[in-house]
């Protein structure tokens, strides 16, 4: 199984933005950090504004900063958000495509159960938890320590 570079720009993002926790960050500062194209972060940003995990501020010194607390977002739910077709697959949920041998087929029954597992685990982290190692995320990003909270 392997996530989509969608989701590991919106985890990345949303990281940043939790270790900014007292200010307002940009696009370009974000993807600066990273090393990554402000273009693909552009789509990124917005969905994770409809799907209410950032907010933007407009104008002079505006910017995107966390919506709600760090704590509260979970890593399950950002990749259910960012992953609408988990199926390993074709004959998983959502796709549930025909196959013969469907009725007395192991191999669904075992992806089914990894596929739980995997989001199982991730149920069990928080943005918070990702950006737990504050300081030294903070110093690999280039976030002043004035910029974050230690």
């Amino acid at each position: 199984m392997r996530l989509t570079t969608y989701s590991d720009y919106a985890l990345r993002v949303l990281m940043y933005l939790a270790l900014r926790s007292d200010g307002l960050s940009t696009i370009a500062e974000i993807a600066g950090s990273y090393k990554i194209s402000e273009a693909h972060l552009m789509k990124v940003v917005h969905q994770l504004g409809v799907a209410g995990y950032i907010e933007t501020v407009r104008g002079r010194g505006g910017g995107l900063r966390l919506a709600k607390p760090a704590e509260t977002i979970g890593l399950a739910e950002v990749i259910r958000t960012t992953e609408p077709d988990m199926a390993i697959v074709s004959c998983l949920k959502p796709l549930n495509a025909p196959c013969m041998i469907n009725p007395s087929c192991v191999l669904k029954r075992a992806l089914e159960r990894a596929q739980r597992a995997f989001m199982e685990v991730l149920e069990g982290y928080t943005l918070a938890d990702l950006a737990a190692p504050r300081a030294r995320l903070s110093g690999l990003l280039g976030i002043s320590p004035n910029a974050s909270t230690q």
